[in-house]
């Protein structure tokens, strides 16, 4: 059984979205709410935002123990990219890339023993 939430269209690049997942992947969620609680990236908001509505899914849809949790997976990948340009010199236009990120995160239930 598993619990999983996504957030679409996150405005952070997916690079910098996956440095923070890492950190995460694998954990127990108090452990992982802890971790991204104090560490000092944008992207940490999202993903315990992520983890914290995953759980709620997990605790409330499918009658998993909370306490028993932990993040199976978590994957960032792109999302659309929205082009904007920057005027240069000698009437050039210089492309900027807003990059978008898509985030999943799976939590599954450890086995008590």
């Amino acid at each position: 059984m598993e619990a999983r939430c996504e957030v679409r269209h996150i405005r952070i690049s997916p690079t910098k979205v996956g440095i923070v997942a890492d950190l995460v992947r694998g954990k127990p969620v108090r452990e992982a709410l802890a971790i991204l609680r104090y560490t000092p990236k944008r992207a940490s908001i999202v993903v315990e935002k992520a983890i914290r509505s995953a759980t709620a899914n997990a605790e409330n849809n499918h009658d998993m123990n909370g306490d028993l949790l932990y993040v199976s997976e978590i994957f960032v990948g792109p999302g659309p990219t929205l082009k904007r340009y920057r005027p240069r010199a000698r009437g050039q236009a210089y492309p900027i890339l807003k990059r978008t990120a898509h985030l999943t995160v799976i939590l599954k239930e450890r086995e008590e023993g």
